[in-house]
């Protein structure tokens, strides 16, 4: 299994919040192991807000109600709150109130409006929140709040995580910092993940969501782990304005996107290298394609195949996996056009493999971080997509989630 020590090095070390932001992480004992399972991110001023939200069917309570939350008005907000060991989704109408109920304590907690509270859960499906379990925790962790708290909310949001993911990215006007969760049940529209992101910018909430969506599909939605979409994936990002950098559209929309973009990629790669049970990161440059649509396309094809999951696993260079992968995508592709490299060994071109060394190919595929490139020859429009390979450990995690 990826070892903490293999994971670290993607990770930035978080000093503070931006202007106006503390936050906190405590334990409620709503998970089992007794670890950090109540995260609160809290504004001292009202915030424009932007979210994406799963697109599975079977959405969770906190989810219907922030999706409510940012049609009705996503300009006011002044705090998230999160809580791992339990998903609080197919819980029926008690969840939606254990959701809204959630909310309440904090609002009154931190003196604002129940509408001003977002409310996140991740754990087990199925699972009604405990809710004593919760209300001592918002309690304490309205209480704990600090400048510097982000580091312990990134570590009470985690679940199967080995380790909390934090990114951040300063301009000389403002800074944007964020943190995630995520490590099985990842794949795009969206990833199993929760995401909070936090800015000091003054950002318009229109803007800022066409700049959160457009960020999330080059991060959040160019990952996979296991194919498996959640019923909770969140994002929710929040402008303060307390900088006083205002980003509008122009010069300062277009470095703003740029930066918040950067904090999305590091969250998702960071996710994607924590894969439950992944002993490899892999990056996939799917190149020469018609449009980026279809270059993302391919690449989350083969991204989420199982036999090019284990083949990385084993460290076998087994091309044709890849490009069989790519011809199933549905896309307009021919193998007669495409080239593909391990980590710079040409294996394949033209539709005939290449006449490379089979023990050089397999090198390449023996450190933690692997990448390959697949040019389709039709065009000069490329995408990346990042994920893991499918290890033993993968079962062994799924297989006891529960117990």
């Amino acid at each position: 299994m990826t070892t903490s020590q293999e994971i670290a090095p993607e990770i930035p070390v978080l000093t503070s919040l931006p202007v106006g932001f503390s936050a906190s992480g405590v334990a409620a004992k709503i998970k089992k192991n007794g670890k950090p399972d109540v995260a609160m991110i809290v504004s001292d001023l009202p915030c424009a807000g932007a979210a994406v939200f799963t697109t599975n069917r079977a959405k969770a309570a906190p989810v219907l109600r922030g999706m409510a939350q940012m049609a009705a008005d996503p300009n006011a907000f002044r705090a998230i709150v999160i809580n791992a060991g339990c998903a609080n989704a197919c819980t029926g109408a008690q969840g939606k109130r254990n959701a809204e109920t959630t909310a309440r304590l904090a609002a009154k907690a931190l003196k604002v409006k129940a509408s001003q509270v977002l409310v996140m859960s991740t754990g087990v499906i199925g699972a009604q929140l405990p809710m004593d379990k919760v209300a001592a925790g918002v309690a304490e962790a309205s209480q704990a709040l600090s400048l510097d708290g982000l580091t312990a909310a990134a570590g009470a949001i985690m679940t199967t995580d080995l380790v909390p993911k934090t990114a951040r990215v300063d301009r000389d006007a403002f800074s944007i910092v964020g943190i995630a969760k995520g490590s099985g049940m990842i794949h795009p529209n969206m990833a199993t993940m929760l995401g909070a992101i936090v800015t000091d910018a003054d950002v318009p909430a229109a803007l800022l969501q066409q700049m959160t969506r457009r960020a999330t599909v080059r991060s959040f939605n160019s990952i996979s782990v296991d194919g498996d979409t959640s019923t909770n994936d969140t994002l929710l990002v929040l402008a303060n304005g307390a900088s006083g950098a205002k980003i509008r559209r122009g010069p300062t929309a277009v470095a703003f996107e740029a930066a918040l973009t950067e904090v999305c990629v590091s969250l998702a790669r960071q996710i994607a290298r924590d894969g439950e049970g992944a002993t490899k990161f892999i990056t996939i440059d799917v190149t020469g394609a018609k449009s980026e649509a279809q270059a993302r396309k391919v690449g989350r094809t083969i991204a989420v195949s199982p036999l090019v999951k284990t083949a990385f696993y084993g460290g076998d260079a087994n091309w044709g996996r890849i490009v069989a992968a790519a011809g199933y995508s549905g896309e307009d592709v021919d193998p007669d056009k495409m080239s593909l490299w391990f980590s710079g060994v040409k294996v394949f071109r033209n539709g005939t493999p290449t006449a490379y060394s089979d023990a050089e190919a397999t090198e390449a595929m023996q450190p933690h971080d692997v990448s390959i490139r697949l040019d389709l020859g039709l065009g000069s429009a490329q995408a990346t997509v990042w994920t893991c390979d499918m290890s033993h450990d993968y079962v062994t995690i799924n297989g006891k989630y529960r117990t």
